[in-house]
């Protein structure tokens, strides 16, 4: 998703939107890097994130992704292995969507968005 398609409103940033969830670390022209923490049972409020990037995952569990209204888009726990800690991992764009904790680790990752997208 290209930034200048982007339609979301920036009230739905991640750090506007869901501030208990992400934090700025760095931020210039060309990146920003967001830490992100959601315990275990914990949902992210609706958010969203304009740029691509690299995630580098800290810890993983289970998941669940939904859209902003509530339709199930990614439950990890149907399939295919987590991100292990220590790796990196692409993630496109992404438009309004929650995040749920369903497991018993903390989700914790650092996240390197790249403002060119």
């Amino acid at each position: 998703m290209q930034a200048e398609a982007w339609t979301w409103p920036t009230s739905l940033d991640a750090l506007v939107a869901a501030p208990a969830s992400h934090r700025l670390l760095f931020e210039n022209d060309a990146v920003r890097v967001l830490e992100t923490r959601i315990a275990p049972g914990e949902t992210t409020q609706i958010h969203t994130h304009r740029w691509p990037g690299i995630l580098y995952v800290l810890s993983f569990g289970h998941c669940v992704r939904r859209d902003a209204d509530g339709v199930l888009l990614v439950d990890t726990r149907n399939g295919g292995s987590l991100p292990q800690p220590g790796t990196a991992i692409w993630s496109s764009a992404l438009p309004p969507h929650t995040l749920e904790n369903v497991d018993t680790c903390e989700i914790h990752v650092i996240g390197l968005e790249l403002k060119s997208g």
